[in-house]
């Protein structure tokens, strides 16, 4: 079966890469702690990357800088899933598109690419601003899947 933009279900297989993608940043913090410090990272206390790598007086302040955030990074992508997910099953439940709704489930995805890098690499008020317009943006296209989602089951009842 070809995957086709317009194939129905496709936006399924959007929820898995958006949750791989909030995975992403954690495992590039571990890569970049560990090769800055030479020192592993404790997987027993995985919540504690960031104060050790706060703590840690061997790191240079931009390593540090650059861990904490693309571990902000891995917690933003978490926080939004289920919101991200649930607007998926709204959309494919209420019979949109499949074109458009897998329009908007890619649309989120590359939003997500664009916000860890962006957020990752970002030094200045300039750049921080632009991830929270890729932030915004990438809401405005889960906020668009219900009321999509409400729009067009409201036109199947009949209201």
């Amino acid at each position: 079966m070809a995957f086709l933009p317009t194939t129905p279900g496709l936006s399924f297989y959007s929820i898995p890469l958006a949750w791989i993608l909030s995975l992403v940043p954690h495992v590039f913090a571990v890569k970049t702690y560990e090769a800055a410090s030479s020192r592993k990272f404790d997987n027993t206390q995985p919540r504690s990357l960031t104060n050790t790598v706060a703590s840690d007086q061997s790191l240079s302040k931009a390593t540090k800088d650059t861990i904490i955030r693309a571990e902000g990074a891995q917690q933003n992508g978490f926080e939004n899933l289920g919101i991200f997910a649930a607007g998926v099953v709204a959309g494919n439940a209420a019979g949109l598109d499949a074109g458009y709704l897998n329009a908007l489930s890619m649309a989120y995805i590359a939003s997500r690419v664009v916000y860890n890098l962006v957020y990752i690499n970002n030094t200045t008020l300039a750049v921080a601003n632009v991830r929270s317009v890729v932030y915004v943006g990438s809401s405005a296209l889960i906020f668009t899947m219900y009321v999509s989602a409400g729009l067009k089951m409201r036109e199947v009842a009949g209201g």
